[in-house]
């Protein structure tokens, strides 16, 4: 037997970063519990969350734990998108893999109350970066519903194309996708 307690299943240490993204006025960091009530009401509010699903106060925790959680699992998550200039929680970016893929899927959500400011834009473009540039991961993807017209521009002003059409969470939606080293459209 060995009496080394470092060995031991129970003293498994999880380690992980998350890694900390600039860009001109955003940073990208590592959710913090106190962004969970924002993140809460964006899901809530069913103008906000009108192309993902819809989670009530308990559900939003699961998922808010789940995304933060992906790091664990990946070494690829989502990121808080805070605003550099006031510290405000604008939202949230993510480079991370579904469970059933091998491509990084890109998502963003902004906070209503921060929409038409580019911050999409802006997050979305440097989780891309971090995931063809500092990954090197060979294609990224982004699944998107045709009538989320901000989210779809969002994935032009990116170079992602439509590649195929598949269903989450029972609502049709459109893969959109780029290559390492493909053309910006």
């Amino acid at each position: 037997m060995n009496d080394d307690p470092t060995d031991s299943p129970e003293n498994t240490d999880f380690i992980t970063s998350v890694p900390y993204l600039h860009t001109e006025r955003l940073l990208l960091r590592a959710y913090r519990r106190e962004d969970f009530d924002a993140f809460a009401a964006h899901l809530a509010d069913p103008v906000s969350a009108a192309h993902l699903v819809p989670a009530d106060r308990h559900a939003a925790w699961r998922i808010f734990c789940s995304q933060a959680g992906l790091w664990l699992i990946h070494g690829a998550g989502w990121w808080a998108v805070e605003e550099k200039a006031t510290g405000r929680l604008v939202g949230s970016v993510g480079a991370f893999f579904r469970e059933d893929s091998a491509v990084m899927e890109l998502g963003w959500n902004t906070y209503r109350e921060c929409w038409g400011r580019g911050f999409a834009n802006e997050a979305a473009a440097a989780a891309m970066h971090h995931a063809l540039e500092v990954r090197r991961e060979p294609k990224v993807r982004a699944v998107i519903a045709a009538a989320n017209e901000s989210s779809l521009r969002v994935a032009q002003r990116l170079g992602l194309t439509y590649e195929a059409d598949t269903e989450i969470y029972g609502k049709a939606v459109g893969i959109y996708a780029r290559a390492r080293g493909g053309p910006v459209v």
